[in-house]
């Protein structure tokens, strides 16, 4: 009997990563890799990774219950990326573009030297001079292992995406489960086009630090896909087994033209 359930889990779980790993029956979205995710995004033919400009280092000497340097090898280990972000070049039906996602199994998505310096490089890339960029931002991990250097990291890239803006390139941004912490304070919600996936936790703190803090109950949904599109703050929810089809038909202006012009 043990044998039988163990086949039929591992043949749902088949199914589920057939699905990228989405629930056939009722449509949950399970969390997905940065890699499996990149790879179902881009064309098969011509898609390539960016390589690393540095590497993730332990600036801080940083020690809780155990060293930054251990958590970083066991990560780099578990996951076999060097680091949270993962940087492609490719096309979306043959329409180019530079991808990024990050690794929420990489400790948290923390985003490290090596993160910043990947996402500034691909907005900056020659691939880029002529694509659209899109990311795929869940970080949610803890601040202390980097301090200040931490906080550094966000303003640079949306510095960079401020100078793909001035050449006139759209950013794509697509909000996973979950997308929490200083990128959705940052680059993560300034997107030309910002998509969402179906319930996905987007937001700063987390809805039970806010009611503790305010001492009030949180709407139903609160900081959830759904709640974000009603407010506004999102342009659409989108399954997650239909971006690429749905991303390049979404009406951008990628000659940036004013609105006047448009009209």
């Amino acid at each position: 009997m043990d044998q039988v359930r163990g086949l039929r889990r591992g043949a749902l779980q088949h199914g589920l990563e057939k699905n990228l790993n989405v629930c056939p029956k009722c449509g949950h979205h399970e969390r997905l890799g940065a890699r499996p995710r990149l790879d179902a995004l881009l064309d098969a033919d011509g898609a390539s990774r960016s390589a690393p400009r540095c590497w993730p280092v332990d600036t801080l000497k940083f020690k809780d219950s155990r060293r930054y340097t251990e958590r970083l090898a066991e990560a780099q280990e578990q996951t076999a990326e060097s680091d949270a972000l993962v940087v492609m070049q490719g096309s979306i039906k043959a329409l180019g573009v530079v991808c990024a996602a990050f690794e929420f199994d990489f400790m948290g998505g923390s985003m490290d030297r090596w993160s910043e310096s990947a996402s500034c490089a691909a907005c900056g890339s020659p691939s880029s001079r002529s694509c659209r960029t899109s990311a795929s931002p869940p970080p949610a991990a803890p601040a202390c292992r980097k301090g200040c250097f931490r906080w550094c990291r966000w303003p640079k890239t949306t510095a960079a995406l401020t100078d793909l803006a001035e050449r006139r390139l759209p950013f794509i941004s697509v909000l996973t489960d979950p997308t929490m912490g200083g990128v959705s304070a940052s680059f993560a919600m300034i997107g030309d086009v910002v998509i969402a996936e179906p319930k996905a936790l987007i937001g700063f703190a987390g809805p039970r630090v806010i009611e503790q803090t305010v001492r009030q109950k949180l709407p139903e949904g609160f900081q959830r896909a759904e709640f974000l599109l009603e407010k506004g703050a999102i342009d659409m929810i989108v399954d997650r087994r239909q971006p690429a089809r749905q991303a390049p038909r979404h009406p951008l202006p990628p000659a940036r033209q004013p609105a006047d012009n448009v009209a």
